[in-house]
């Protein structure tokens, strides 16, 4: 019985599918056909995700028939027949909706039950949104659509099962303190990958062919300097409102860089020394880099001039990452050096997101030497919130034996405003992930 009923939603996407090779988009067509492959997983977010593929798809055809009789009215041709055969593919539709939302079918897709809302989540997060993004460019901003026009949605789709799988692996404290640096590390590969590549010769590497300098304080200095191009600004902006101070610790393709040194170097320990730069050093980064910005536009100097000030700036920070960073095992650059980390964890304060300490803490001292953007230490657990550095990685809460640290969200308790926050923070990853750029 179970693949009787099951052979109803797999026909339905299969159709779909059809209907988008006719369209000519190859992509959206090969993913819909091959996602029932994954039934035989029996994975619980997989009903979950067909669901709202299957709602898409209603709206799809609806559309569809009402573009088809305008099209058959205004050429004055018959039109009732079509009406009756679209119908009824639209009913198929609804059929294979309501075999998804049967208690057999739900018996059928058991396996992690207990992740498949927040895993399908996550793959719908990160395909709506890549759909979104390419849908709103005017150059192809994905991979496979530069060298395989048409091929995106397989991409999308693929970045999207690739969210649910490690955003699953994620949903335990341990386990995103084990993988949050590696899915950190394979961003900022993928992004400097396209860079290398890019400068050998392969110019769709690059996106839209022009080379920009990876230094996250050209986030802000660059469009002050140029007087336009506030993409990266309005995207950062957007990311700290959505997640908080997280750009820093998940989402910066330099910032892996400094905790990769941090984690050569000895176990972190609180500095009361380097903590004093944590704010006047940012700031004082910040300013010097938006005046440097406004008075090399002010004399008119070259783009080329710019870009090698803007050079040494970034070599700095890499002195800085790999000699003192890598000695105090403190993430020291990120935390006194880079202006957009100080813009984060001050624009984070509108936010709703919070790391609090409960008031049990026993003050045992394991987080200490998890924290490596030195946010904590015997006055903030005291205090019940860490220090402004704080870009809620989330180490700590992975090293409290006593359940005393964790994430706050309005309205929401400990276990799900922490659920909530991987859920945004893996599709993000996700979406960076198929858009990362130079």
């Amino acid at each position: 019985m179970n693949r009787i009923l099951l052979s109803i939603p797999i026909l339905a996407l299969i159709l779909l599918g059809a209907h988008e090779l006719r369209q000519g988009d190859y992509g959206l067509a090969a993913s819909l056909i091959l996602f029932p492959t994954l039934f035989v997983t029996q994975q619980s977010w997989l009903r979950l995700a067909t669901i709202a593929v299957l709602v898409w798809g209603g709206l799809e055809w609806a559309q569809t028939t009402v573009s088809f009789i305008s099209f058959r009215q205004a050429m004055g041709a018959p039109w009732t027949r079509l009406a009756t055969i679209m119908g009824g593919v639209i009913l198929f539709n609804c059929l294979g909706l309501w075999v998804l939302l049967t208690n057999t079918c739900r018996s059928f897709f058991l396996k992690d039950s207990d992740q498949g809302t927040t895993r399908a989540a996550m793959f719908i997060l990160t395909v709506v949104g890549l759909a979104a993004a390419r849908a709103n460019v005017s150059f192809p901003i994905l991979l496979a659509d530069r060298y395989f026009m048409g091929w995106g949605w397989l991409e999308i789709f693929l970045l999207g099962f690739y969210a649910q799988w490690i955003g699953g692996k994620m949903l335990s404290p341990k386990g995103h303190r084990t993988n949050r640096p590696r899915i950190w590390g394979l961003f900022s590969a993928v992004f400097f990958g396209q860079l290398v590549l890019g400068l050998i010769g392969m110019e769709r590497m690059l996106m839209t062919g022009t080379l920009h300098l990876p230094v996250p304080a050209l986030i802000v200095a660059g469009p002050l300097f140029r007087g336009d191009g506030f993409f990266m600004i309005i995207l950062f902006t957007v990311t700290v409102l959505l997640v908080g101070p997280a750009w820093c610790s998940h989402l910066c393709y330099i910032g892996a860089w400094d905790d990769a040194m941090s984690r050569v170097g000895q176990r972190p320990a609180p500095s009361k020394r380097i903590r004093r730069y944590s704010i006047w050093g940012r700031l004082g980064t910040l300013i010097l880099v938006v005046v440097m910005a406004v008075v090399l536009r002010l004399f008119g100097v070259s783009g080329v001039n710019a870009v090698l000030i803007a050079a040494v700036f970034g070599a700095v920070g890499l002195a800085v990452m790999l000699v003192i960073s890598r000695k105090a095992g403190l993430m020291v650059h990120c935390t006194t050096y880079c202006p957009m980390g100080i813009v984060a964890n001050v624009l984070s304060k509108v936010t709703p997101w919070r790391i609090r300490i409960g008031d049990g803490c026993t003050q045992c001292g394991a987080c200490l030497t998890r924290c490596r953007y030195n946010a904590l230490d015997e006055e903030s657990l005291g205090r019940g919130k860490p220090a402004i550095s704080c870009t809620m990685c989330g180490d700590c809460v992975s090293a409290c034996r006593h359940s005393q640290i964790s994430y706050n969200f309005p309205g929401l308790d400990a276990g799900k405003a922490r659920t909530l926050f991987i859920t945004l923070i893996v599709s993000l990853h996700a979406i960076f992930l198929g858009v990362a750029r130079i």
